[in-house]
């Protein structure tokens, strides 16, 4: 199983859409980039395995595997990346803004969805991160 998420970078956060084969799942808002520092910069473009993972906290949700320079990357839900994340990726509903999101809940509840038919078959899911390239990101809006 193959996700991409297809980022756009702002200077407030991180906004993207993550699909499979082309079919939107949701959107996503991360921490702005910066330099892949811990806690404070989204991970950076890449192909990372994921692992399905439960918590009390986050209930259940992924884990981003062998990032470099980073451990406990995860996918679990939030609205707003500045306040809410260490570095982990949002799945949500809509953007409301650069790094900005809502519903998270039910966006990861969908992506969770979709992904534990291949969790539960032993199956291997990556996730490959690219951006595209636009004037608002070259701009750091």
């Amino acid at each position: 199983m193959e996700l991409t998420l297809i980022r756009q970078y702002h200077e407030r956060g991180v906004n993207g859409t993550l699909s499979i084969g082309g079919q939107r799942i949701c959107d996503t808002i991360e921490l702005p980039w910066r330099n892949n520092q811990r806690r404070i910069s989204c991970i950076p473009e890449g192909r990372y395995k994921l692992s399905k993972r439960y918590t009390a906290r986050f209930n259940l949700h992924c884990r981003v595997e062998n990032v470099p320079g980073r451990d406990a990357i995860l996918i679990h839900s939030f609205n707003r990346a500045l306040k809410e994340s260490k570095g982990c990726i949002g799945p949500v509903t809509r953007l409301e803004g650069p790094g900005i999101g809502a519903c998270s809940r039910s966006a990861l509840r969908k992506l969770m969805e979709t992904l534990s038919p291949y969790f539960d078959r032993k199956e291997p899911v990556f996730l490959t991160i690219k951006s595209i390239k636009n004037e608002s990101a070259q701009k750091g809006e």
